[in-house]
């Protein structure tokens, strides 16, 4: 009789051990069709599971050596599917209905996908020029989060959004550690990290995940890679190709953008010739004011003067800046001179989710009769 029980006893553990085993089978392993995928972005990826999305951040700031992985799931999934937490770095409910970003970069996104309404909280609200968000700013409906290296961690804790989207150089922010440890979902948008300007401009799909909106953002970019082609190939009817130069001292060095930069692909594909398109240092290139006006000083077309806003400025910063022919023809352009009432850069804010126009802004530029009915929308001439 002893041997019969424990015999019964063997049996219902096995079955009981191989029960639980297939329990915490991860739910991931049953896939439903894929979607279309990303076509430019490097820096996050969305895969479509039969109960769930995932969301994974693969490079939020240079370097990361961690993905990052986010369950999202309807309501209705959401109250008839068991997940293991472990699995994930959040399980996240769409559409999401309150939400804190961080980068004025996020901001259209959301007024393209028409959820502005869900932004709670910014910090740093004078840096938003668009229209629709600096009317909830003023009524209240966003509040001020004061900065972004030290965001006021007690407004946002009352606030208790469903989402913070956060950015960072290097994943130490002591201040989003607090908010996590609070039971808040931060997630760090890596859309300034990836190389070409339609790649930030996908992140808008990253959003659109986070809304239960991924047809509607995949159509809006859709749109503005269409537009961009269509400018490129405008472009590349020119029959001459301009020289460029760009940035301008800091201190005793004048940072350029390098060649495999976002700002270096526009001027590519604006078909002008960029004097440093050949060069491959990762971040901005550092040179001595010799070298630039060695290489620089006959360049046609001068191209974001970093901070300056007029002639003057340049000329008082630094007298040899009248050296450069650009200078003496006035033909430098900036975009800090278009800003929103608060004084906010717009090519801040609006650049990297259309690239279009900064591409067409750039042609119009060094291409004028390529465009002859277009007004730039960023970049305008130095006053």
């Amino acid at each position: 009789m002893k041997k019969i029980i424990l015999v019964l006893l063997l049996i219902v553990c096995s079955y009981s051990c191989n029960f639980d085993s297939s329990s915490k089978k991860s739910t991931l392993e049953i896939s439903t069709t894929e979607k279309p995928g990303l076509k430019h972005a490097d820096g996050f990826e969305i895969r479509h599971f039969k109960a769930l999305d995932l969301l994974e951040i693969t490079n939020p700031w240079p370097k990361a050596d961690k993905t990052y992985k986010y369950a999202l799931l309807t309501k209705e999934n959401a109250a008839k599917t068991t997940l293991n937490k472990d699995e994930f770095d959040a399980i996240i409910t769409v559409p999401i209905q309150s939400i804190v970003v961080t980068s004025t970069t996020h901001i259209p996104a959301l007024e393209l996908l028409g959820v502005e309404q869900t932004l709670i909280g910014f910090p740093g609200t004078n840096y938003i020029s668009s229209e629709k968000t600096r009317t909830r700013i003023d009524n209240g409906s966003v509040r001020e989060l004061g900065k972004n290296e030290g965001i006021n961690t007690e407004v946002l804790l009352e606030l208790r959004p469903d989402v913070v989207v956060a950015f960072g150089v290097d994943g130490t922010n002591k201040s989003m550690e607090t908010i996590e440890k609070a039971g808040i979902t931060v997630i760090y948008n890596g859309d300034w990290v990836e190389k070409s300007p339609l790649a930030k401009a996908e992140w808008i799909k990253f959003f659109g995940a986070l809304y239960d909106k991924e047809n509607e953002a995949r159509t809006l970019f859709n749109q503005i890679e269409e537009d961009y082609s269509e400018a490129k190939s405008i472009a590349a009817k020119a029959t001459s190709k301009p020289t460029v130069l760009c940035g301008a001292m800091y201190k005793d060095v004048w940072y350029l953008p390098n060649g495999t930069s976002s700002e270096a692909q526009f001027l590519h594909d604006a078909n002008v010739n960029y004097l440093w398109s050949d060069t491959k240092e990762t971040g901005s290139i550092a040179l001595s004011f010799e070298t630039v006006f060695d290489k620089a000083k006959d360049a046609k077309f001068w191209l974001s003067p970093s901070y300056y806003t007029s002639y003057h400025a340049l000329e008082k910063a630094n007298s040899h800046y009248t050296q450069f022919e650009a200078f003496q023809n006035k033909n430098i352009f900036t975009f800090s001179n278009t800003t929103g009432k608060t004084g906010g850069v717009t090519y801040y804010e609006l650049g990297t989710a259309r690239p279009d126009l900064v591409l067409k802004d750039m042609i119009k530029i060094c291409h004028p009769e390529l465009l002859p009915h277009y007004k730039t929308t960023f970049f305008k001439p130095l006053d």
